[in-house]
């Protein structure tokens, strides 16, 4: 369909294919080996769903807070045991960090996957003390945006806790979706395309917002990104030279601008 080029990262990334089995087999790695030091807790469960589950790893000591991170894959794919490895850069920073999967369209909604989220933002912060942080990449930068709305599906006290959200090339605006053949699987309607928007709504009070893009990434996800920044009013830091796909790894690297806008310092 007519934007499907714009929002096809895979066809624009050189090697683009082997990036999911790297991440698989880093996420197994690092996740034997936090479960190996009794540092992680596994498959979780948030609701009854097959995939309403999270991990959570924790760091050495008292966690400062609780970290979400929020996989991609255009609501379609992936799930939390894909990504372990990402939640490195805030155990080594002294946060615990949760990842969840939610069910895929198009055996969920978009409305429903959100909904999820909810409910999984709110069952790891019952096993973590203190602030919660939110980051999410592409699809899941879109869910984190939507947690930090005033009509997120959020229970209050969570809410309160909510101190930073970072969307990482997020799709911010869904109703362009509305023009590509995906939605066909995503089941989006105008209605639900622009209730689902974080750019036609403002985020709570109190959270801190923070956008982040790769340089080199599709001009529509550079759209998308400056699109939420302007909406919101927040901050767009655009990593020069990484993509769709690298953009993430700062989030392994103790001490990087991407990790210092999550947790703050």
């Amino acid at each position: 369909m007519e934007l499907d080029d714009a929002y096809d990262n895979s066809g624009h990334i050189a090697d683009a294919a082997a990036y999911p089995d790297a991440w698989a087999e880093a996420a197994a790695d690092w996740r034997g080996v936090e479960s190996a030091v009794g540092r992680a807790r596994l498959n979780l469960p948030y609701g009854k769903a097959a995939r309403e589950r999270f991990d959570l790893f924790y760091p050495a000591g008292r966690p400062a807070g609780l970290a979400v991170f929020v996989h991609g894959g255009y609501w379609l794919r992936f799930g939390r045991e894909d990504w372990s490895h990402f939640a490195a850069g805030c155990t080594a920073a002294g946060w615990a960090c949760a990842l969840p999967s939610y069910t895929l369209a198009p055996e969920a909604s978009i409305p429903a996957i959100t909904a999820q989220i909810g409910r999984a933002v709110a069952a790891a912060a019952a096993q973590v003390a203190g602030p919660v942080v939110l980051a999410g990449h592409s699809a899941g930068g879109h869910l984190v945006a939507r947690m930090a709305m005033a009509d997120a599906p959020l229970d209050q006290a969570v809410a309160e806790r909510l101190r930073r959200v970072v969307p990482i090339s997020p799709l911010s605006d869904l109703r362009p979706l509305l023009r590509t053949s995906m939605n066909a699987k995503l089941g989006l309607d105008p209605s639900a395309a622009a209730a689902e928007s974080p750019v036609l709504g403002r985020p709570r009070a109190g959270i801190v917002a923070t956008v982040w893009v790769g340089g080199d990434e599709r001009p529509a996800f550079l759209d998308q990104a400056r699109w939420l920044g302007t909406a919101w009013g927040c901050p767009v830091r655009i990593a020069e030279g990484r993509h769709h796909f690298d953009v993430i790894d700062a989030l392994r690297m103790p001490g990087s601008a991407l990790l210092g806008d999550l947790l703050g310092g």
